[in-house]
């Protein structure tokens, strides 16, 4: 007796994941865009930077989008390199997934080294804006 095929998820089930992720991304930004953050505690403080005085590598992120949301690349990128950098990253993965969730093909993994580089990329961005010599990445 042949083994029955798994039902396929139904459409709206696939694709409630990808979209969920957009209006969520949405809000957030919108939320950023309303609510400065450039004001000093508007969101509350990094417990890394209020124990350590150092910058983490997500300091200056919700500065960077509310600055971004303002057409203003050149202060996002004085507030944070890093998300300004993976914003297109990001957008570009959330195209992949809808493109997969489209065509029902699996969303590939990324590979473990990718991970391993980026995490030594971060802490690299991490260690420079907390010195002298990188202070032009600082938060």
């Amino acid at each position: 007796m042949a083994t029955p095929e798994p039902t396929a998820r139904p459409t709206a089930l696939r694709w409630a994941w990808p979209l969920g992720t957009a209006v969520t991304a949405l809000a957030a930004t919108a939320a950023l865009r309303l609510r400065d953050p450039h004001v000093t505690g508007s969101w509350g403080l990094c417990p890394w930077k209020h124990l350590t005085g150092w910058d983490c590598p997500g300091c200056g992120g919700l500065r960077a989008i509310n600055d971004l949301t303002h057409g203003d690349v050149a202060a996002a990128s004085s507030s944070n390199l890093v998300v300004v950098l993976l914003i297109p990253v990001a957008i570009g993965a959330w195209v992949l997934w809808l493109d997969r969730t489209r065509t029902r093909r699996p969303v590939p993994s990324v590979p473990g080294w990718a991970w391993g580089i980026g995490l030594v990329l971060l802490a690299g961005f991490t260690a420079l804006r907390n010195i002298p010599a990188g202070s032009w990445l600082a938060a």
